[in-house]
């Protein structure tokens, strides 16, 4: 038995290698599964398979429990839909729930938390304007906290609804100001495909752009297996022999061809996702990033320390320049 994520990734794979697990086996499997937020998925993969009966009511209970995300999710846009139903101009769901709005495999089991809207910049204070008017408040209600998502960020400070307890992140492009690349927050809106609702969601380029960016360029790899088993799915719905080169050209234009490239090679190797023969040639950082997403024991606590350290590291040096991220390092540290 693998001591660490790959257990994982290869029930995502191939189901039928979990026909081969021992009752520990099991254990670790469900436990690094929900320590990934990807016991939903698992438990869609596994529909069918004659497993031990204490994993099927896991098993049930989890699918149950995706059922109940979806249709929350699914309620909470609904919401924000009708709040922000003066605004003038798109309003875009984003990752888990514009997976599931649009019925897409990516979405299938999938655990969501928050709400992630984008609007057009200048849309941003009618936005805030009528979600606070409809009963979201700040999280942050830190000055510092607040001026640094608002000249800094790629969105506006997170807010709570404060009867339903559900929070919204609502973005205007989707990575940082400060970040190295500069993606087309206009192209993305002006491509964005409307849904029956009235509602918007990325393109299918555009959200398989955003997923691998959310995961390479604006991030340490937290929750790397699952972001990349978005990827694997997006791909896997949406790759034709044209889609390959509107993708990466899609990408060169967003400045994220290098997180694209690099998360379909590694949703090859983890998923089996079948990609272009010319896309497969490997990275050496591909070997630290499988190393990193797969950092858990077989009671799905955080392994690899000193790699998750780098990365954390590499997290903030992508998303700041040198001076700034010591500023906001200083700031954070005086306050633990």
């Amino acid at each position: 038995m693998r001591l660490d994520a790959v257990v994982l990734a290869d029930a995502l794979r191939e189901p039928a290698t979990t026909l081969q697990l021992d009752a520990e086996g099991w254990i670790a499997l469900i436990t690094i599964a929900r320590s990934e937020q990807l016991l939903g998925t698992l438990a869609r993969r596994l529909a069918g398979l004659d497993v031990p009966a204490a994993v099927q009511v896991i098993l049930d209970e989890a699918r149950t429990n995706a059922e109940y995300h979806r249709r929350s999710a699914l309620w909470e846009a609904d919401c924000a839909r009708r709040a922000l139903k003066n605004i003038v101009g798109k309003v875009v769901l984003m990752k888990g729930t514009a997976y599931v709005a649009a019925g897409l495999k990516a979405g299938e089991g999938r655990h969501i938390g928050d709400l992630d809207i984008m609007v057009a910049h200048d849309k941003l204070a009618p936005t805030e304007a009528a979600l606070l008017a409809a009963g979201w408040e700040w999280v942050k209600p830190d000055p510092y906290d607040d001026a640094y998502y608002r000249n800094h960020m790629h969105e506006l400070p997170p807010m709570i609804h404060k009867e339903r307890d559900r929070m919204v992140d609502v973005h205007h492009t989707i990575l940082p100001l400060t970040a190295r690349p500069r993606p087309d927050a206009q192209g993305l809106l002006n491509d964005s495909v409307m849904l029956n609702n009235g509602l918007y969601v990325f393109s299918p380029a555009d959200m398989v752009i955003h997923s691998a960016a959310h995961l390479f360029a604006d991030g340490e790899l937290d929750g790397g297996l699952r972001n990349l088993w978005d990827v694997h799915c997006l791909l896997s719905e949406f790759a034709d022999e044209s889609f390959w080169q509107e993708l990466r050209s899609r990408a060169e234009h967003h400045e994220l061809w290098s997180a694209v490239h690099r998360a379909a090679r590694l949703a090859h190797r983890l998923y089996g996702t079948e990609i272009p023969k010319a896309w497969l040639a490997a990275r050496w950082r591909d070997i630290l990033s499988i190393s990193r997403m797969t950092a858990r024991d077989d009671w799905g606590r955080g392994t690899r320390k000193v790699l998750r350290f780098i990365f954390y590291v590499r997290g903030h040096w992508l998303r700041m320049p040198r001076a700034l991220l010591v500023r906001h390092l200083w700031v954070k540290w005086r306050r633990v």
